[in-house]
């Protein structure tokens, strides 16, 4: 009996230890391993249908690797559309837009985290609420504007709104200054500096992974913007991508080929931008999580 009683707690211990390693690390991989194949498989179709044949993409069932490999696809769609134009374009709106997030969103995040003055949470708090506005309520009201100032069919109203400040963006800097240590900003007090150069020499550095993470995110935004390009510019000339893809749809068919082609041009800029700055893009997520 001793020698049974021992043979079955072992069992039990055995099992136990087998179903903690089911639960714990078999079965998170395979679900992480299925979503994976989900999200990717957009991209993938998206990439295999821009080197198909014409004659190809017209087969049922489709194919799910291509069985030729017409890359003179990606030649026709720069050619199809005035593509550098529309680049150039695109890149002007998101560096600007870029550069104004980060510039703005970091000031106003320092000032309502390592300043103390009346009214600062309650400025926060307003500031938080702009985050529940959905754009189509403002739209209308920005349109106008924009339009008494005669600054439509130019790259103004797209970019200046990102120099007046997001919610979003300021809260995750705001969180990530509170992570700061307090003594860094009193030793530069006890030096003589003033608050902007505390914040441009001491401060501003500490902030790479954040400001990668607003600079990413707002440069996302803005690249892949359509409805307010839509909306601000109606010159063919000032068209940045998220526009000019619809060039490749007429009134009788759709240039899928080329379209995936152009789109996966268009994909690559950000995959490219993320790769470049993913250490930084991880950390100042994680770290403006926990912080604050």
């Amino acid at each position: 009996m001793p020698g049974q009683a021992r043979i079955q707690v072992y069992r039990s211990l055995e099992y136990q230890r087998n179903m903690r390693i089911l639960y714990q690390k078999i079965l998170p991989r395979i679900l992480l391993v299925t979503l994976s194949v989900i999200y990717i498989l957009p991209y993938y179709w998206m990439i295999v249908t821009s080197i198909k044949s014409n004659e190809e993409m017209r087969m049922i069932p489709p194919t799910f690797f291509p069985r030729s490999f017409i890359f003179q696809n990606y030649v026709l769609a720069v050619n199809y559309i005035p593509f550098l134009t529309f680049f150039k374009n695109s890149m002007i709106i998101t560096v600007f837009s870029m550069c104004g997030a980060v510039i703005t969103n970091s000031l106003v995040a320092y000032g309502l985290s390592r300043i103390s003055w009346p009214g600062r949470e309650a400025l926060f708090s307003l500031i938080i609420a702009t985050i529940l506005i959905p754009f189509p309520v403002v739209l209308v009201g920005l349109f106008d504007i924009f339009a008494k100032l005669r600054l439509v069919n130019t790259f103004v109203p797209l970019i200046l709104p990102y120099f007046v400040g997001s919610g979003t963006y300021t809260f995750m800097m705001r969180q990530y200054l509170f992570g700061i240590p307090k003594e860094i900003s009193d030793s530069g007090y006890v030096d003589g500096a003033n608050e902007f150069r505390i914040f441009l020499s001491l401060i501003l550095p500490l902030m790479k992974p954040v400001i990668a993470v607003v600079g990413i995110f707002s440069a996302l935004a803005s690249w892949n913007d359509f409805l307010g390009p839509l909306i601000y510019l109606s010159k063919r000339s000032l068209y940045p991508l998220s526009i000019g893809l619809q060039f490749f749809r007429s009134e009788y068919n759709v240039e899928y080929s080329l379209l995936m082609a152009a789109s996966t041009l268009v994909a690559l800029p950000v995959v490219v931008i993320f790769l470049c700055f993913q250490r930084f893009f991880v950390s100042g997520i994680t770290m403006g999580a926990i912080k604050g």
